[in-house]
């Protein structure tokens, strides 16, 4: 018998963590079909709950022998596929911390994350060795660099059978999830497993549709043999994105099936070929970047796909806005619309109503969101101040402790997650959302941070100063636009160069899609950037 594996008839007591939980139900429902991922191609790969779990156990042992357990941070640079579910499965298994990691991030970028968890070993895709192997030479810390490539799969395949023993699992154990905040670089925002579990992957239940709260761990035995209203889930984003991630382990922890688009562009009409063929009842969009594709493929070809499994259409992390949600809910009668809110630092918040007509949304939560003004006080009908969250929230950012008492406040007693959102509190209850306080951009469910592109702007020796604003795009909702002041001796070097060479230090959807010339960029008394200047 190997040495990592338990005595036979052990019986681990189970915790509220990842790991354990999944384990749970792989028992329980062995049999039923747990992941299916696919393409345009055509070509799908299955797993049951029984065949993903020895899958996610080879994973763990070959992690392990690079030395990955109990607090090991791990680097995962994938797309959308079976081993990267794997991947994830077994570092909770090991009781590791996850880093995700944007396959769209250039070197220097994926060297930051990297190196901000303390990442020693990173799983990263075949063709993007080139970048993997240079943000490595910048990191002494990081001993392994491997490609989930046919080598790798041979590796998992000739594992032995069985779990590795790291010792019992906690719900205290600590999950990653990397995130754009309001300024600076990306920041691992860290939770206890057991909060997660509750906050976004389906631990709450849903009361009003017969599904019960979990709260002890062998109760997800019971949601998995259950009628869970929803069964199989598909989301349109990647996995490094929490989006993504919440839907495949909400399906996963429940019983379900989670299907995965492995196409690296969205195509509408492979996209409904997917969710039909697959007979999904949930998908997720990032808002009208997925919606409108999907709902323009729809009105081209109305007749085309059988899409009567899909109860619903769920939206997160960016706009999704009212045109849009009109046109789906006229091409999908009987299927519900849902705008969801929410952040990687609060978990799932609520649903936004939109006025067709116009104006900001109005949130719809429960008793643990709040508005507090500037002195953490709960602000007044109709005063302004900021979106706050209480209950199941992480314990902060990863490594930085400022931070995390400025998101993260003690108000009477009790922890609040305040991320930075403006809101007003309505007479009815709702909350109308006026946006992020900051002036960071979303474009498609990406979040781009003004200062970061600025500072690369400026590198260019024609460049002497520059501002970054979001405006409003149709479809991605915030295109990235450059306000660039060039030094008087220069000769302008064209948008293309200056696009050319912010691409060199910028993930693609960074690089700003327009400039404009101004003779110098208005800053404010204080010496601070005047965006709404460079937005007009």
């Amino acid at each position: 018998m190997d040495q990592d594996d338990p005595a036979p008839g052990d019986s681990p007591v189970r915790a509220m963590q990842l790991g354990d939980l999944f384990e749970l139900v792989a028992g329980a429902v062995p049999d039923r079909e747990a992941l299916v991922c696919g393409g345009a191609d055509g070509a799908r790969v299955r797993a049951t709950y029984a065949e993903l779990d020895r899958r996610a156990d080879a994973t763990a042992r070959a992690l392990a022998a690079r030395g990955v357990g109990p607090g090991v941070a791990v680097g995962l640079h994938l797309r959308n596929h079976a081993a990267h579910v794997e991947a994830l499965l077994a570092v909770a298994k090991l009781r590791a911390l996850p880093v995700n990691a944007n396959t769209r991030y250039v070197a220097e970028e994926l060297a930051y994350v990297l190196g901000d968890a303390g990442a020693r070993v990173l799983l990263t895709e075949p063709d993007l060795g080139a970048e993997a192997a240079e943000a490595a030479a910048h990191l002494p810390g990081l001993g392994h660099v491997v490609a989930v490539d046919e080598a790798w799969a041979a590796e998992v395949a000739a594992q032995p059978d069985g779990p590795v023993d790291v010792g019992p699992r906690s719900a205290d154990d600590l999950w990653l999830i990397y995130t754009g905040g309001t300024t600076g670089m990306p920041k691992g925002v860290m939770w206890r497993q057991e909060d997660l579990y509750v906050a976004a992957l389906g631990g709450r239940g849903t009361p009003t549709q017969g599904v019960p709260a979990v709260t002890r761990p062998e109760q997800v035995v019971d949601r998995a043999l259950g009628l869970d209203p929803i069964r199989r889930r598909l989301p349109f984003c990647p996995l490094i994105h929490g989006g993504a991630l919440w839907i495949v382990l909400q399906s996963l922890l429940s019983g379900g099936t989670a299907v995965l688009s492995t196409d690296h562009h969205l195509d509408g009409r492979a996209a409904l070929d997917l969710l039909a063929g697959e007979r999904v009842e949930l998908t997720m969009v990032i808002g009208d970047a997925v919606a409108r594709p999907l709902a323009d493929a729809l009105a081209a070809d109305p007749g085309r796909w059988d899409l009567g499994a899909l109860q619903v259409v769920a939206s997160g992390g960016a706009v999704l806005s009212p045109a849009v949600v009109g046109q789906l809910r006229d091409l999908l009668p009987g299927v519900k619309v849902v705008d969801t809110f929410g952040a990687s630092e609060t978990g799932g918040q609520g649903r936004l109503r939109r006025d067709p007509a116009g104006g900001p949304p109005r949130l719809v939560t429960d008793g643990d969101s709040e508005v507090f003004d500037d002195d953490l006080r709960p602000a007044g009908v109709g005063q302004v101040g900021r979106l706050a969250r209480r209950g199941h929230i992480p314990l902060g950012y990863w490594g930085d402790p400022e931070r995390t008492a400025a998101t993260f406040p003690e108000v009477a007693g009790q922890r609040w997650s305040v991320p930075g959102d403006l809101a007003r509190r309505e007479g009815d209850g709702t909350i109308t959302l006026l946006g992020r306080g900051s002036t960071s951009i979303n474009t498609g469910g990406e979040k781009v941070f003004p200062e970061e592109v600025e500072g690369v702007c400026k590198a260019h020796p024609a460049v002497h100063d520059a501002l970054v604003v979001g405006l409003p795009d149709d479809r991605f909702g915030q295109r990235v636009v450059a306000v660039v002041a060039l030094r008087p001796d220069a000769d302008d070097p064209g948008d293309d160069a200056l696009a050319g060479h912010c691409r060199e230090h910028l993930a693609g959807y960074k690089v700003p899609r327009a400039w404009v010339r101004v003779d110098a960029c208005r800053r404010l008394a204080t010496g601070k950037p005047d965006y709404a200047w460079a937005r007009r």
